[in-house]
């Protein structure tokens, strides 16, 4: 697995102050995303476990809110293991810290279902998940005007009570 960047302090992506990585490699090729250079799994620099106590020793401070997961594809099959990892990494040290995800596939209809990205690391990064921003960026639904998605058909969703109910809980911004 591969990682485009790592942003030690971010306020676009999630609420509060964050770290976020993004990471490489993307097959949904979304007219007009913003990361064209991510969608190659081969873009960037290997992630590894060093990259991962990077990304711990920049989470320390109180004033991070927590991490946010970007790319690329998050639940790209190839960044599924080394993700999974990191969510654990992060949960162990920083219990209180939250943990957003986006992702262009759609979590009742291809993570829940079958899809190129379901299956068991995907389902057991969902448990690690605290907000998950679903669905591809559809360029004829494009609203600057929402917070934190770029089209009206991208949900925020509350994943630990969506895999309480196992349906999906929009998540109330704060």
């Amino acid at each position: 697995m591969n990682y485009a960047t790592i942003k030690p302090v971010d306020i676009a992506n999630g609420e509060g102050v964050r770290v976020t990585l993004f990471v490489s490699g993307c097959r949904h090729h979304c007219k007009n995303c913003f990361n064209p250079d991510q969608w190659d799994f081969s873009y960037g620099k290997e992630f590894n476990d060093k990259v991962i106590d990077e990304i711990l020793s920049y989470m320390a401070p109180d004033y991070i809110a927590g991490l946010t997961l970007l790319g690329g594809e998050p639940f790209e099959k190839e960044n599924q293991e080394g993700l999974l990892k990191l969510l654990k990494a992060v949960k162990q040290k920083y219990p209180n810290k939250n943990i957003w995800s986006y992702t262009g596939f759609v979590l009742d209809k291809e993570l829940w279902g079958k899809s190129r990205a379901s299956g068991k690391n995907a389902d057991e990064m969902l448990k690690y998940i605290d907000v998950l921003v679903d669905g591809r960026f559809v360029e004829d639904l494009k609203n600057i005007t929402l917070r934190f998605r770029g089209s009206s058909n991208q949900r925020i969703i509350d994943v630990p009570a969506s895999l309480k109910k196992h349906e999906v809980v929009l998540y109330n911004l704060k």
